[in-house]
């Protein structure tokens, strides 16, 4: 079975429209949508925003449904100039940017006794994305390489510009690194896909609410050609 995930109900809406033998389950005030999308056994959730509320959700798909992958859906800011508003980001790792121990000698974004900096994404579910996405949307551009998640909406060119030069990364976002550390400590492979909605700079919140629909549609056209390779 594989576990999907959005934050937003707006990440998931049209999935769960297409899922078919749906059952729900309340666990942890997220509810849990179980059937078959495109043939394929999955489990639909909206886990809230931010970290704490993933990663609950990610450890939930583990213990209860035994999940073989998970995948977060969503959208982001961007980070790198090669991606336009609508570009497709698929995380070769994640970081969570906003985890600063540094006074004891911890990289930025190290969490404090863990033997890795950045969480890996799943190379094969990354490989199958980019390839599904250049089926479902072929005039939009999907990328590999690091995402960067942090409990802040990022909207100020200052911070945009300190992530750069502290981490690189091609987007920011608020959830998809706590999944891929929960992914990392349950051994289950994870692929973590965001639709660029904005450029997290002083344009942010104007863009943001005007390309949202636009990439959340392009994240849905994607998912679904993906799960016909699964």
């Amino acid at each position: 079975m594989i576990g999907i995930i959005g934050a937003m109900e707006e990440e998931i809406a049209q999935l769960k429209k297409l899922m078919k033998d749906i059952r729900t389950e309340e666990r942890a005030s997220m509810t849990f949508y179980s059937g078959t999308l495109e043939g394929v056994e999955v489990v639909i959730v909206k886990s809230g925003i931010g970290k704490v509320n993933m990663a609950v959700c990610a450890q939930i798909l583990v213990d209860l449904y035994q999940v073989t992958a998970m995948i977060n859906t969503g959208v982001a800011g961007s980070l790198d100039n090669r991606l336009d508003i609508g570009d497709i980001a698929l995380a070769g790792d994640a970081v969570q940017h906003d985890v600063d121990t540094s006074v004891f000698g911890d990289a930025k974004g190290q969490v404090p006794r863990m033997d890795t900096l950045a969480f890996p994404g799943d190379e094969r579910l990354n490989k199958l994305a980019a390839e599904a996405n250049e089926a479902a949307n072929p005039d939009t551009k999907a990328f590999i390489g690091r995402i960067l998640s942090g409990d802040q909406f990022v909207y100020r060119q200052e911070d945009k510009y300190e992530l750069v030069k502290e981490f690189g990364g091609l987007c920011c976002e608020m959830e998809g690194a706590a999944m891929a550390q929960a992914a990392y400590l349950n051994h289950v492979p994870c692929l973590i896909i965001r639709a660029i909605s904005d450029k997290s700079d002083h344009s942010a919140t104007m863009e943001y609410a005007q390309f949202e629909k636009l990439a959340i549609s392009r994240t849905t056209r994607l998912l679904l050609e993906l799960l016909k390779r699964l």
